[in-house]
């Protein structure tokens, strides 16, 4: 691997480290009455704020750059629906399903940076799907279709996830306080819009206490240092790099999960993980980027 790429792989690999062990903050803010997606919303906000203060002319971006509001509906969408879900899911089954993310790469590199896609590209796409199937399909579901709210929530977050990484690729030339402050206002915005709605349903209410804090704090400085690490390795590596990187996120989260009780692996889910791996493994091939005859 050439030495200037060492650091923007680190920097995947910081990011990917801390989502893949954000459940277990998440969960024990969820036990002490916070939602997650107040959480997200309270933790983005206090990011939002830091780099409002450092950087405050940031904002004046996005009439210049219309199309940073892809970067803040992505970053949104993406911490409402994988915090969400691995909070109140299957840990394991809500990252393979979230780490759809190579297979959605391959649409919006597509439509959003012209990259065609080859044969390599489609046959990985297919496997992705048919990893998703094997995860998908239980003794309990006839048909390998999402069961339930949860997978639905991490397959946005996985789409969403391809999207905000594509998007960090395009704007690569924009400041990194502009691309943050996107990514950050889109997580704060997105999530609180989100759990306001949801407040008269009953199915989220207002905090109940305050013992929350420490985990939220905590983790807010994590989020902060692993946006800057995702913002430094996306916007120096290909899309389908930082896709196949970033699929370390499955191993912290497998393990992290496993050895503290919270999931099982089964044959199926190892299955249909290897696949969804394989599938993004094979973006490094060479012949990924060619152009079909």
């Amino acid at each position: 691997m050439p030495a200037n790429v060492w650091g923007p792989v680190l920097g995947l690999l910081a990011n990917a480290l801390v989502f893949g062990l954000s459940w277990w903050p998440f969960r024990e803010m969820q036990a002490r009455g916070l939602h997650p997606l107040w959480a997200t919303a309270l933790m983005y906000g206090l990011s939002f704020v830091l780099i409002s203060l450092l950087h405050p002319t940031w904002f004046r971006h996005f009439r210049a750059h219309p199309q940073l509001w892809w970067l803040f509906i992505g970053s949104g969408l993406t911490n409402m629906g994988f915090n969400w879900a691995v909070t109140m899911g299957d840990v394991v089954r809500v990252v393979l399903l979230f780490y759809t993310m190579p297979a959605w790469s391959v649409l919006f590199a597509w439509w959003l940076l012209g990259e065609r896609p080859t044969r390599m590209s489609l046959l990985r796409l297919l496997l992705a799907l048919a990893g998703v199937a094997l995860v998908l399909k239980t003794p309990e579901t006839p048909w390998p279709i999402p069961s339930s709210a949860i997978d639905y929530l991490a397959l946005l977050g996985g789409a969403s996830f391809a999207l905000n990484n594509t998007m960090l690729r395009k704007l690569a030339h924009l400041p990194e306080s502009v691309r943050m402050g996107a990514m950050f206002s889109g997580g704060m915005v997105i999530t609180a819009v989100a759990a306001l709605a949801l407040l008269p349903t009953g199915q989220i209410g207002l905090p109940s206490d305050t013992t929350w804090w420490p985990y939220a704090l905590g983790l807010a400085l994590c989020l902060l240092l692993s946006n800057l690490s995702l913002q430094y390795g996306a916007a120096r590596l290909a899309a389908n790099t930082t896709a196949l990187v970033m699929l370390s996120e499955i191993l912290f989260a497998t393990a992290s999960s496993v050895a503290l009780g919270v999931s099982e692996l089964s044959l199926r889910k190892i299955a249909g993980g290897l696949l969804i791996v394989f599938a993004a493994i094979l973006a490094t091939m060479p012949s990924d980027t060619k152009e079909p005859p």
